[in-house]
């Protein structure tokens, strides 16, 4: 299922879509069939324009983003924090060393203000290699040396690296929670990655207090058009295109028990 998940992603993702519905149409229009070819053509200029100069892909993550705020006031006491990973670069920490963060870089920044704020909460790091080829180390290994930095003992560390998707983060979490004994978690993970993240926590016999973090809008977004930033936009289209494809596939699997948790 991961490698299936995987290769169809990098297929229907906007731009590849795009992409290939003009190839396909072009091809089709060189050949007999001239009025399917130009219909999927036409298909393809539209998702790209669409990904390139309108606001849909911030509208539409900002949707998953405003599902679960965090908690005012904090709660008093947490047992552990769970922080899900994909905050490191590590094909480049690979072959440079150090410690590189990418975009998601807020979901361990958090985790360390939480961890300084709560000095009894165990952090619970889930994250594996996500990648294809499975040959790097994936973020609960490099959380180690993320969190010694800033005086983090290993001993309050529980690290979960086996998962490569977000269905593994939940089920491998839920077994640590299990033998750890631990309850009143807070789940850390970015904002529009939330709803998904809770519905398999849920689905998995886990209450935990979202902890979002890690937001791409303003909150203020409306659908129209945005000609001034298209690779910002194609960016935020396809993190929520990818969002809203797991939300789907997850709860037609079965895996969760409602499209959109709240």
């Amino acid at each position: 299922m991961f490698l299936v998940s995987k290769i169809f992603w990098l297929v229907a993702q906007p731009l590849s879509l795009a992409f290939l519905a003009l190839v396909v149409g072009v091809l089709l229009m060189l050949g007999r069939f001239r009025r399917s070819g130009g219909t999927l053509s036409a298909f393809g200029l539209a998702v790209l324009f669409v990904t390139l100069f309108t606001t849909a892909g911030s509208y539409f993550l900002q949707i998953l983003e405003d599902r679960f705020p965090r908690p005012t006031p904090e709660p008093t006491e947490l047992a552990c924090i769970i922080v899900l990973g994909g905050a490191f670069e590590n094909v480049v920490m690979a072959s440079r060393g150090g410690m590189e963060l990418n975009q998601a870089a807020e979901r361990f920044v958090e985790t360390l203000r939480l961890a300084q704020a709560y000095p009894q909460a165990r952090i619970l790091v889930s994250g594996g290699d996500g990648s294809l080829s499975g040959i790097y180390e994936g973020d609960a290994h490099a959380s180690e040396n993320f969190f010694g930095t800033f005086g983090i003992g290993s001993d309050r560390l529980i690290r979960e690296g086996e998962s490569r998707t977000t269905f593994e983060n939940a089920r491998y979490t839920r077994d640590l929670l299990a033998k750890n004994g631990l309850e009143r978690c807070a789940l850390v993970t970015s904002a529009y990655h939330m709803p998904r993240s809770i519905g398999l926590f849920r689905a998995n016999g886990m209450e935990v207090t979202p902890w979002p973090t890690d937001y791409r809008t303003s909150g203020k977004v409306r659908l129209g058009f945005d000609f001034t930033q298209p690779s910002l936009n194609a960016q935020l289209a396809t993190t929520a295109a990818k969002e809203w494809t797991g939300l789907v596939a997850y709860y037609l699997l079965g895996r969760t028990q409602t499209l959109l948790p709240r």
